[in-house]
């Protein structure tokens, strides 16, 4: 077989209702001689059948032995491309050069991560839109030497990852922990605006919580000059919400967001705080909570495919009809 240039490593559990249109829009890519491995840690809907309709590969793992970088590892293991890009199972790409630009980095031999940006759809709480603006903007950095990055959209070298492995034990930011360590080896990131994906969140309030509560248990250890107090978690609270009602205001969706918007927020810093006040261990139970709040057998309703159309980018229903997705590839 013919070595491939790139291998896409998604991470699934429960991913039914996005795994077939991220796949669709993978293999939509103007980029030739791509694998694709997906690494299970034990979907119990239809995730599995639904990807090996297309040309992958899978690996499983326990779901008991799951963490995000020791998944990470399984995938970079089984990688055979040069350069490893890293996708959530719930993000789709909104053109065919996706995968063109966020590997154009890699011209530069410094570049040792690129990440890309991500923007919501219409499932996505207001907020999140606001903190997608923010963390990813229009404009490109091509060197960027602060450890800032996601995985949910990102690529790294093959050969790095030989010598930075994944740190397994960390409950989240394994992503910002491995360009931590690459940066203090020499390397620089590139964040690639054009690199964009739809980044789909359609958490409950309780899952922000967590989802913030364990990167900040993460983020405390990486960097624990950094301080954050019910002083910070107030004051914060108070301005997010009210620049978020602003924009709203403009928007003209203050009403349908006039308590999502306080309510994300809360959750969203009060999960920070929370994990910045953990100093304990984190014990196997409360891995749990972590990796699988719904359950390990909970199911994800489907959901149908949406998405505008131009000649760059992909109009996920029109493929869908034209190769009756999966079948066809």
């Amino acid at each position: 077989m013919t070595k491939p240039g790139v291998s896409i490593i998604i991470r699934c559990f429960n991913e039914e209702a996005h795994i077939g249109r991220l796949l669709t829009g993978v293999y939509e890519q103007t980029v030739d001689n791509v694998e694709v491995i997906i690494v299970d840690s034990g979907s119990t809907d239809r995730t599995l059948s639904i990807a090996s309709s297309f040309p992958v590969i899978i690996r499983t793992i326990p779901s008991e032995e799951f963490s995000f970088g020791r998944a990470l590892n399984a995938g970079c293991g089984a990688a055979r491309g040069e350069y490893l890009v890293f996708a959530s199972a719930h993000v789709y790409p909104n053109h065919r050069r996706w995968l063109e630009y966020l590997i154009a980095p890699f011209r530069h031999h410094k570049v040792a991560l690129t990440y890309g940006r991500q923007r919501g759809n219409r499932q996505n709480k207001f907020s999140e839109h606001r903190i997608f603006a923010a963390w990813y903007p229009d404009q490109s950095v091509h060197i960027q030497n602060s450890p800032f990055c996601n995985n949910a959209n990102a690529a790294i070298r093959k050969r790095l990852w030989h010598d930075i492995p994944f740190n397994e034990s960390l409950t989240g930011l394994e992503d910002l922990e491995w360009a931590k360590r690459a940066i203090g080896a020499g390397y620089c990131l590139s964040y690639v605006a054009e690199a964009e994906v739809v980044h789909v969140h359609n958490e409950r309030y309780t899952g922000i919580f967590n989802r913030y509560y364990r990167e900040s248990i993460v983020f405390y250890q990486l960097f624990p000059e950094q301080k954050f107090n019910l002083r910070d978690f107030c004051w914060l609270w108070f301005m997010n919400t009210a620049t978020d009602y602003l924009h709203a205001v403009r928007e003209r969706s203050f009403m349908r967001n006039a308590f999502a918007i306080p309510l994300f927020r809360m959750m969203q810093f009060w999960g920070t705080y929370r994990g910045y006040c953990r100093r304990d261990p984190v014990s196997a139970a409360l891995r749990e909570r972590f990796y699988y709040p719904n359950g390990r057998n909970h199911r994800t309703p489907s959901q149908g495919i949406s998405c505008t159309s131009d000649d760059d980018y992909i109009d996920y229903l029109k493929v869908n009809n034209e190769n009756n997705v999966g079948q066809s590839h």
